[in-house]
């Protein structure tokens, strides 16, 4: 435990540990049950209260199983219950429950002329995925999207990176419910995160010469950020309703991983293909190439770090570069037919909003901050994983603070990213694996 927040530190230390992680698992479960029951009343957006009416089950029942999880361990009892195992089963319940039910039950309602059944995202990358079938790039043009009706001029833009499209394409050829996006959002989130998982527990079998008990804490640092990542509300709900952030948060977490697994290569492809999809992976890319660099492998990471957005990039630019620089430039930047409808209270949204110049001032903040992180990653360079973490965490919820258009749902990257950096720490260094308030402390010094 380190002396510069020593109660901080301890009280998360405790919450974490009590029960053997049961009574947090229980504090996630419930509070996301009464989430999901207000979102079910309160709800402007139909697609939301849809998700909320059957994901407060789900997170119910999960809550309930933790309960008798509890009363048997108090008891002394059936210990296959209460274990790692046992709260791994739990896990995924609740996220087939909250996440992957409610997504395939809205995308059959919409498949039989639900119209209430989708957000935005999802009509965007599939129109962009037939797009890519019939024109060679997902994007239209500026004229083209002048040309549509007022109304739908803002769904005639497509502000990813081409790969996005990709999710798209099973639409673009048959109309059924399991060529909704948001299933193969889902299909390639789930193949990301056992990836992920897959190759810290392969690394952690690689240096078996630990201290007894060292492997269960691990596990569950490691189960704490899949929880994180899939069952917190923000997380299931943007799934079932939207998703396109989905695949690439786990991308993220997976290069996150194969970079604790002292894979740099494989970890450049792996936020190379985020990088492909959306640009909130690219600050990720930046500071995984900064990390190889320190292990001399800064060229093996950014070959598929930049790479592959580049590779995706370049069909879209030789078919209509206009349409890319209209879709993927001046529309995110404020500069489209229409402006985006991103308007979280966010203090860079507030100050963009309430001040005299205040778009200018929000993205003077905004470049501020970036510079001061450029500075951290000059003067000390992450030579972990763990610190590699911390910082995308960290700086990407200080560039959706600042940022003038921003959207809550964007929280998920750092909250996941930060709860996944203690499933990180090196399984070559025997000491106590630390926690998430431990590590920020001990990233300035790795």
């Amino acid at each position: 435990m380190t002396a510069d927040h020593p109660t901080a530190l301890r009280r998360w230390r405790t919450l974490d540990t009590a029960a053997g992680g049961l009574a947090l698992d229980l504090g996630l479960y419930a509070v996301s049950a009464v989430f999901a029951a207000i979102t079910a009343v309160t709800s402007t957006l139909l697609p939301h209260r849809a998700w909320g009416a059957v994901a407060a089950v789900g997170y119910l029942v999960a809550a309930m199983a933790v309960v008798v999880q509890l009363l048997l361990r108090r008891r002394g009892s059936a210990s296959r219950l209460v274990g790692l195992p046992a709260r791994w089963a739990v896990t995924g319940f609740a996220w087939a429950s909250t996440a992957l039910l409610p997504l395939l039950w809205q995308s059959v309602e919409r498949a039989t002329g639900r119209t209430d059944r989708a957000q935005e995202e999802v009509l965007v990358v599939e129109q962009s995925g037939a797009r890519l079938l019939e024109h060679g790039t997902p994007y239209l043009g500026r004229d083209a999207i002048a040309a549509l009706p007022p109304g739908e001029q803002l769904l005639g833009y497509t502000p990813y990176q081409p790969g996005m499209a990709m999710f798209g394409l099973p639409r673009g050829l048959i109309d059924a419910w399991w060529t909704d996006a948001r299933v193969w959002f889902a299909v390639g989130t789930a193949l990301a995160l056992a990836l992920a998982v897959a190759a810290l527990r392969a690394a952690r079998r690689a240096h078996p010469a630990a201290p007894a008990g060292t492997d269960d804490r691990r596990d569950a640092t490691l189960l704490r950020g899949v929880q994180a990542a899939t069952v917190l509300p923000i997380c299931a709900l943007t799934l079932a309703t939207g998703g396109d952030d989905l695949p690439v948060l786990a991308l993220c977490l997976l290069a996150l991983a194969l970079a604790a697994a002292d894979r740099p290569g494989r970890a450049g492809l792996a936020v190379g293909l985020a990088g492909a999809l959306k640009l909130f992976a690219w600050p990720v890319a930046l500071v995984l190439i900064v990390w190889g660099l320190t292990r001399r492998a800064g060229t093996r990471v950014a070959a598929g770090a930049i790479g592959l957005p580049v590779a995706a990039l370049l069909p879209a630019l030789l078919v209509d570069r206009d349409a890319l620089t209209e879709n993927v430039l001046r529309f995110p930047l404020g500069h489209g037919l229409v402006t985006s409808p991103a308007q979280s209270p966010f203090p860079g949204y507030l100050i963009a909003t309430a001040l005299p110049a205040g778009r200018l001032i929000a993205a003077a903040l905004l470049v501020a901050a970036g510079l001061a992180i450029a500075v951290r990653l000059a003067r000390r360079p992450p030579r972990t994983a763990v610190a590699t973490a911390l910082i995308c965490g960290y700086g990407l919820l200080a560039a959706i603070a600042l940022m003038p258009s921003t959207r809550f749902g964007y929280l998920l990257y750092p909250l996941a990213m930060l709860t996944w950096a203690p499933a990180l720490h090196r399984t070559t260094d025997t000491s106590t694996v630390p926690l998430p308030g431990q590590l920020s402390s001990r990233a300035t010094s790795v």
